[in-house]
């Protein structure tokens, strides 16, 4: 999957200044002046119209699949044989399917690793699917892929490795054309996209046309990124880029599958071994390029300078490609879990790979462990059990209750929310909930409406104890959280209760939360 943190350079000032113009693009579709009180003014950083798209997904799904799934290695050298690539019963039905069943919304197929093995019939090099037994050398596993998505009602998205261990120019000027052609066949030829993968291996030992060797190359500069970003926002605008510093969004820093809390979803990317660029060269323009600081991703930056959002990306299995001695490895419903919790549940994104075996099928463990996640998300979040509580705030902006009062926190539109008027205090600004009723629950959801900014900087919720204060009854706190963005998950204990107050703790601005959900989840997964 990724080089070690050394080996993954990337022009860090050149993806913020793409950063900047993710911002400058237009804005993000802010609320409606349509009432009394005109809404507030965005706090920092706000996303995109197509990171707003990213968050709604919440999940999507790798397929780690090419000529590795039948060595049995993880990075192939580039001399592999495209014969030995034969996945005779490939189904991209079965694989859309198995991942659908676990709630994932899209997914990133590997069309291109380190290898060089490109899974289309690329006119950039012989090294393709054209050369496989596959179909007779006349199949085209992305296409498949990108028809089975659409069959499912699920978003595709297309990986395309930097690096190219095979290619005999590779650290040559002629390699980059080839690059570029690659990412331009993939941008035009399979539909919409709706996110562009790179990684951070570049550059090291590989089979590079038979010469072999060991090629660097000054990843910051070698590939020419400005000219892919453009290819990217001219052929696909909508399609989010991934690298490990944006320019949509970042990686959250490490492969393990958790984001820390709290997590901000704005972020200003730093660099070690800081190194000034040569006057003269592409990017002069830019500051400085050098090794990323990754571990800053897992938490981000309350006042980072750019909306960044983290995507969790970890593996179902130990290794990223499948290999059949791992069959017994294949991580439980449970632990998929608690991925999602600290992932989704951190106002972050969940990217799960599902390697596809040599017969071209995800795997039957893989399959009931997909299947048993996504029954249980859809028991956990079938039914908000504060829908038709009565709620009462402590104010609302301009007193516009229509437009900002707190049953927009159970409209179930992310993109309405309770809007407190600008100067608040901290004791004054919450909501009372007055249940349907008792209910019972374990689990807490709350959401900014982002598009305003990142503003809450600690919230709690308290429910209403009958036996505090000898019998007189008085609040007493169940969760707090430091970040809530677009997602925040609690997992509290076990709850019955017809009252509760959400509470603003703290935030330099007018608070805009947007939802607020309490679920029941079943007791264990199957």
């Amino acid at each position: 999957m990724k080089a070690s943190i050394w080996n993954a350079v990337f022009v860090v000032a050149g993806f913020l200044t793409m950063c900047a113009a993710v911002a400058a693009e237009g804005d993000s579709g802010l609320p409606a002046t349509a009432g009394k009180v005109a809404p507030p003014e965005p706090f920092g950083p706000v996303p995109s119209a197509r990171q707003l798209k990213w968050h709604e997904m919440g999940m999507y799904a790798f397929c780690h699949f090419g000529v590795d799934t039948f060595t049995g290695a993880e990075w192939g050298s580039g001399g592999e044989q495209p014969e030995i690539f034969h996945p005779a019963e490939f189904d991209g039905n079965q694989i859309a399917g198995a991942i659908k069943a676990g709630g994932f919304k899209g997914i990133i197929l590997t069309c291109k690793h380190h290898d060089g093995f490109c899974l289309w019939p690329t006119k950039s090099t012989p090294h393709n699917i054209s050369a496989s037994p596959y179909k007779n050398g006349k199949g085209d596993i992305v296409r498949e892929m990108a028809e089975a998505c659409r069959q499912a009602d699920i978003k595709f998205g297309v990986y395309v490795s930097p690096w190219d261990r095979n290619h005999p120019e590779y650290g040559q000027p002629g390699y980059v054309k080839v690059y570029h052609q690659q990412i331009k066949e993939l941008l035009t030829g399979y539909g919409p996209l709706f996110e562009i993968w790179f990684d951070g291996a570049n550059g090291g030992d590989g089979y590079y046309g038979g010469a072999g060797g060991t090629r660097k190359i000054q990843a910051a500069t070698y590939y020419d990124w400005d000219t892919i970003w453009d290819m990217v926002r001219l052929y696909q605008p909508q399609a989010i880029i991934y690298s490990d510093v944006g320019p949509d969004i970042r990686w959250v820093g490490n492969e393990s599958g958790y984001a820390q809390d709290p997590c901000w979803t704005t972020y200003t990317p730093h660099v070690r071994d800081f190194q000034p660029v040569k006057t003269g060269s592409p990017l002069s323009r830019f500051d400085a390029w050098g090794f990323v600081n990754y571990p800053e991703g897992e938490h981000g930056h309350r006042d980072g300078r750019y909306w960044l959002p983290a995507e969790v990306d970890v593996s179902i299995r130990p290794g990223w490609f499948w290999h059949q001695e791992q069959n017994p490895q294949v991580r439980s419903p449970e632990n998929l879990m608690q991925i999602y919790l600290a992932s989704v549940g951190l106002g972050q994104g969940m990217n799960l790979n599902v390697p596809p075996n040599r017969r071209g099928l995800v795997d039957d463990n893989d399959v009931a462990s997909l299947k048993a996640f996504g029954e249980h998300l859809r028991q956990t979040f079938a039914e908000n059990l504060a829908q038709g509580a009565v709620l009462a705030a402590s104010e609302v902006r301009g007193g516009d209750a229509d437009t900002y009062g707190p049953q927009k926190l159970l409209d179930g539109d992310p993109w309405s929310a309770w809007i407190t008027n600008d100067h608040w205090t901290s004791h004054a600004a919450s909501v009372e909930i007055t249940l349907a009723g008792e209910k019972t629950f374990n689990l807490i959801r709350l959401r900014e409406d982002v598009r305003l900014g990142q503003r809450v900087e600690q919230a709690a919720v308290d429910v209403w104890d009958t036996q505090a204060k000898g019998g007189e009854g008085d609040w007493k706190e169940l969760a707090r959280a430091e970040s809530i963005g677009a997602c925040r998950l609690w997992r509290v204990p076990e709850t019955t209760t017809s009252r509760l107050r959400l509470r603003v703790v703290k935030s330099p601005v007018a608070p805009a939360l947007s939802d607020f959900g309490l679920y029941r989840e079943p007791a264990s997964v199957p």
